[in-house]
């Protein structure tokens, strides 16, 4: 079996219109909402054993905030092709996984994310910002995910979390 954690980087800040899309930092909330969604990753499993990132300095401040909170000390790989990817290009990196490991995280951005979920699982829900699905495949490699094959196991927002 085969774990992927998506994670939509937390909300960013637009306080700097000056500043490029990808360069935009977290905003306030974000800032809150990151570490919660780790501790909720941290009491419900599994933990990633290799996260893959966007470069944006949104994902970056968010994945760092998330594994601190979940005590995460996964090795973080940092992805151009994450920024701005679609879910067809997300499935031909995911396809690419090394097969040792069972349970990837990959943080990025909508619409890409939000695509993924109900490409893999049919299921189509919305992916808010710092929002984190947890999809299962009965597959013995990364390179046998199939459309429609993953089970969405649990997907958790921080609204749902309260406060």
């Amino acid at each position: 079996m085969k774990t992927l954690l998506l994670l939509r980087h937390a909300k960013s800040s637009w306080d700097e219109p000056a500043l490029r899309d990808f360069d935009r930092p977290l905003a306030g909330r974000g800032k809150r909402d990151a570490p919660r969604i780790g501790k909720a990753l941290a009491e419900r499993g599994p933990v990633p054993d290799l996260i893959v990132c966007s470069t944006a300095a949104r994902t970056r401040a968010t994945i760092k905030a998330v594994a601190k909170a979940a005590r995460i000390e996964a090795e973080v790989q940092f992805e151009d092709v994450v920024y701005g990817a679609s879910s067809a290009e997300l499935v031909k990196l995911i396809r690419r996984l090394p097969g040792e490991k069972n349970c990837v995280m990959v943080v990025g951005h909508n619409p890409g994310l939000e695509d993924l979920v109900e490409r893999l699982t049919g299921s189509s829900r919305r992916m808010p910002t710092a929002a984190l699905a947890c999809i299962e495949f009965q597959v013995g490699g990364w390179d046998g995910i199939e459309d429609g094959e993953g089970k969405l196991a649990w997907l958790l927002t921080p609204k749902e979390l309260g406060e």
